[in-house]
């Protein structure tokens, strides 16, 4: 057994004064049933706990670290930058130089717009969306997570509550009054609807879905929204905080073909640090002030830490195979774990798309969030306490995606494999 006598006394302490001893309600470990980790460090694919206990991380700050806890290079570019200053509230040349490498990179990113986290990235977008289009109705999906904007907090995924009403306390119905939830991957019901709709100022979506686990939209789906959307004037925004820079160098939009209005991006692209960004279409950037009549600032956002965190990261992940060497890395993971599944016909769905994943105890394919009432949560919670106390972190809840980064080792791998299969082998 883990002895975690520090990690004990550090989260009681900071329940005195923080709500649930956490800033974020998924660590707090409810859903797996034992004490939080509270980290100390991490370097390369590990991180260790105030106890110094070390675990492999699949979790990798919630997708945000493909090179891994404190790449050298990556430090080095912050730490030249804190020498110069932290944070000006004012235009440096590096948000210039980060806004055009990714511009270059992603199709139908015209201009771009740096924030401090996802939630204000996608908050941001549908602002920008009514004000362009002079129409409010916001349609979204069922168990895509999209940030903690009140609008937006319906139906949503990412552990908030199952209700057909808000997903939280304190969010007035009123302000759900403009925002229409849907099912994911329902083909027909949903161009229906659309078609039915006069007042859609924009479809937003997760194009795979990584706050219900991993579960990808379906071709048909995406295509048919595209062209629903284009024939209506309504904006097509791609929620690709978790996508973006993972599943590929441009994105899940590479990956489907389809090129929307609006992308929101997060996690990867502040390399560890917090940033995002949202941008598209250059006639709809340009609603934004100071040219436009759609309000939106920050003091951190573009902040120069981030921005060379992130650029230096992005540098990173354009060289020649990075790609491919980080789906070989996940092959070498989830491989054998896929064909023991499928020669034992295992109640258990691996999904998985590029280098993240999410092993679903469930009988059937997860494909839509109406499908969870097949998952056996509580097999989950064994499976997570079983590899958190053999040294392996995975996301603590059966709704996460997890992700292999870069520095994940073979030994590590292989390891995680290897204990991975012991446990589906006993079932």
């Amino acid at each position: 057994m883990t002895v975690r006598t520090k990690s004990e006394k550090v989260y009681i302490a900071s329940c005195c004064v923080i709500p649930g001893g956490v800033n974020s309600p998924v660590r707090s470990f409810k859903e797996v049933g034992i004490l939080p980790m509270v980290v100390k460090s991490g370097k390369g694919d590990t991180i260790w706990d105030v106890d110094g206990n070390p675990f492999i991380d699949y979790c990798m700050s919630w997708g945000a670290l493909m090179l891994g806890h404190a790449e050298d290079s990556v430090v080095e570019k912050v730490i030249e930058q804190m020498k110069n200053g932290s944070s000006f509230g004012i235009t440096t040349e590096i948000e210039g130089m980060f806004a055009e490498k990714i511009t270059s990179l992603i199709s139908g990113m015209d201009k771009i717009r740096f924030v401090s986290s996802g939630t204000e990235a996608t908050m941001s977008a549908i602002r920008l969306a009514r004000g362009f289009t002079g129409k409010n109705t916001i349609l979204k999906f069922n168990g895509n997570y999209h940030g903690h904007v009140d609008s937006l907090l319906v139906q949503a995924g990412s552990g908030v509550a199952l209700l057909s009403q808000a997903s939280s306390m304190g969010v007035p119905q009123d302000a759900l009054r403009h925002t229409v939830s849907l099912p994911y991957n329902n083909v027909e019901l949903v161009r229906s609807f659309i078609q039915s709709r006069e007042d859609i100022a924009a479809v937003l979506l997760e194009p795979v879905a990584a706050n219900m686990g991993v579960v990808p939209a379906t071709q048909q789906f995406i295509d048919m929204l595209r062209e629903e959307t284009e024939k209506r004037g309504i904006l097509l925004i791609f929620d690709e905080v978790i996508t973006g820079f993972r599943v590929g160098l441009k994105g899940a939009s590479e990956l489907y073909g389809v090129v929307p209005d609006l992308f929101c991006f997060g996690k990867i692209i502040g390399g560890g640090l917090p940033a995002a960004a949202f941008g598209g279409r250059a006639d709809i950037m340009n609603h934004l002030a100071p040219l436009g009549g759609v309000y939106q600032a920050g003091t951190l956002s573009g902040n120069p830490l981030a921005m060379q965190a992130g650029y230096e990261t992005i540098s990173h992940l354009e060289r020649p195979g990075f790609y491919e060497a980080l789906n070989k890395k996940a092959d070498l993971l989830l491989g054998p774990i896929q064909d023991l599944i499928t020669d034992r016909s295992l109640p258990i769905q691996l999904q998985r798309v590029g280098s993240m994943f999410t092993l679903f105890f469930s009988p059937v394919p997860i494909t839509c969030k109406e499908d969870s009432v097949h998952v056996d949560v509580a097999k989950f919670t064994e499976f997570f306490q079983y590899l958190f106390h053999e040294g392996i972190y995975m996301a603590p809840s059966q709704y996460e995606a997890n992700f292999v980064s870069m520095a994940h080792t073979v030994d590590h791998l292989v390891k995680t494999r290897d204990r991975i299969l012991k446990f589906l082998s006993a079932l």
